[in-house]
């Protein structure tokens, strides 16, 4: 007898059929196989306890701090260690139990469906602007009508066009300024029907601008402020079309000015739970999240953010993640924008590992070469 060590993240599906066991079995096996660490802030003592019991009698286990046993310290944080086989189980038991965890029991359940995302986009930037940190995704007229058949030829299923920068300390312009920009380019992409050789997103926040892509093409509202204005909601319902709700604190000319949390996580995602309500309440139902890297965030929050990017998950929407060449990547190794394609396909290869299925890129063909032999070395079993 022999034995190999094989990585968690190795396809439990085709490695239970390999062996030939059946699929009920596979099912019933995968549940134990996926191991999660949930991290619980601020439970009572004596939720705690009772859940670290419940927890102990399905086979998981709480860690909890060591006064939590005789309730010297009525609040604390605890971190949940269990399979999803468990999960489902531990979530029954806490529906019975009082002290908040008839509400814990409900949220836990969110965690133990995460969805597949086999099938990446990429998602290719195009700037109609002279203000964008990047200089190499600015592109006007003509310039920009090769540089999206360009990006369509490479791989890109998805293009962003954008008219307005929302870099770090980017100032604001006017709607028909905007509007401006990005008219002649939406009407040549109409005009050569590309949108039937890729899905066409607005980066933009102008209900003018929305509902023009919308009317020629367009099929998704890259939103910065998350329907911020109710009359973009209003437009992109209208057209049945879907919406990326995207997180920032302050705005592209002050957000980078010394951005504080007490918890990013936690409050990234009751900020997602408060938008998908009022993307739902004007009868979106197409929705993308995006956390904002970069977007009124220090280096510490970015990385915490890509760390534990499978959280927002839970929420049952596809995850979008753009990275591509942003500062953080100097701050934590010194480069100029031109020279941080690495750090960027390193960054967004772990976040597809983590569940996202949308990667926003300025170098379309890079990513899909990374993002092909990452998928073969994924498919490997053994």
């Amino acid at each position: 007898m022999k034995i190999i060590k094989l990585d968690n993240s190795i396809s439990k599906d085709e490695l239970f059929k390999k062996i030939g066991s059946t699929s009920m079995g596979n099912r019933i096996l995968k549940e134990k196989a996926n191991l999660n660490l949930i991290y619980i802030k601020d439970i009572k003592a004596p939720a705690a306890n009772i859940l670290k019991q419940d927890a102990l009698s399905v086979g998981a286990d709480l860690a909890v701090s060591k006064d939590t046993i005789t309730c010297k310290d009525e609040i604390s944080d605890a971190v949940l260690i269990a399979n999803d086989k468990q999960l489902k189980k531990l979530s029954q038991k806490e529906a019975l139990q009082p002290f908040g965890l008839k509400e814990f029991s409900k949220m836990l359940i969110d965690f133990t469906d995460k969805k597949n995302n086999s099938n990446v986009e990429v998602m290719g930037v195009v700037n109609a602007n002279e203000d964008s940190f990047y200089s190499g995704s600015r592109f006007q007229g003509e310039r920009a009508l090769v540089h999206v058949k360009t990006l369509i030829d490479e791989g890109a299923t998805i293009i962003d066009l954008g008219g307005v920068s929302s870099r770090p300390g980017s100032k604001a312009v006017s709607q028909k300024e905007e509007f401006e920009r990005l008219q002649p380019i939406i009407d040549a992409l109409y005009e050569e029907k590309l949108y039937k050789k890729a899905k066409f997103s607005l980066d933009s926040y102008s209900p003018l601008c929305c509902e023009y892509a919308l009317k020629r093409g367009f099929s998704i509202i890259n939103d910065i402020t998350a329907l911020e204005n109710d009359e973009v909601a209003k437009v992109v319902a209208s057209f049945d079309a879907s919406v990326v709700l995207m997180h920032k604190k302050g705005t592209p000319k002050d957000m980078q000015l010394n951005p504080t949390y007490e918890n990013v996580i936690l409050e990234i995602d009751e900020f997602f739970k408060e938008r998908i309500e009022k993307a739902k309440k004007f009868g979106i139902n197409k929705i993308i999240l995006d956390v904002g890297i970069g977007f009124g965030k220090t280096l510490e929050h970015n990385l915490v953010l890509l760390k534990h990017h499978a959280h927002f998950l839970h929420f049952g929407y596809p995850l979008l993640i753009g990275a591509s060449r942003k500062s953080m990547i100097d701050m934590i190794t010194p480069a100029k924008v031109e020279d941080r394609l690495g750090g960027t396909l390193a960054i967004h290869l772990d976040a597809v590992k983590k569940g996202a299925s949308i990667v926003r890129v300025h170098d379309v063909k890079e990513h899909i070469q990374a993002l092909s032999v990452q998928k073969a070395i994924d498919e490997v079993i053994i």
